[in-house]
């Protein structure tokens, strides 16, 4: 039933799928190929001589596993950047509007589906809180 829902793009190899701080409503799925997940330091502090200037990657998505799931929650800003970064990349998008009819529809499903992006996100959350930890402990502290 999933699978209906879906549509499928290749996006070719350094192909930026969607922009940070851009509208979006659809999750993806990789199929095939992987994904950086991209964020600009520039949102955060201002550029300083021998700080990168272009955005960094935070994430490699990969076959099996998913992106663009916080549009599915909030309907807010995509809070990072995603782009191609492997030839022959397949991905699945699954629109919020249809993905939600059909757990409205099919509530055991939905409950399954979302207990599983909910899992995902939170994977991914205590995988950020370790990041942070790590650069708040290990950086060189100003005096």
């Amino acid at each position: 039933m999933v699978a209906t829902l879906c549509s499928e793009i290749e996006p070719k190899n350094g192909e930026i799928i969607f922009e940070e701080n851009s509208s979006g409503d659809e999750l993806y799925v990789v199929a095939s190929g992987a994904v950086d997940i991209l964020v600009s330091p520039a949102l955060i502090q201002p550029t300083s001589t021998g700080q990168p200037t272009g955005p960094l990657a935070i994430a490699t998505v990969r076959r099996g596993q998913t992106f663009g799931e916080v549009a599915l929650v909030d309907q807010g800003l995509r809070s990072a950047a995603a782009r191609c970064v492997a030839k022959k990349t397949h991905l699945l998008i699954i629109p919020s509007k249809r993905l939600i009819k059909l757990c409205d529809t099919y509530p055991e499903l939905g409950y399954c589906l979302m207990r599983n992006i909910a899992a995902d996100l939170a994977f991914k959350i205590r995988g950020t809180d370790l990041a942070i930890r790590e650069q708040l402990l290990w950086r060189p502290r100003l005096r």
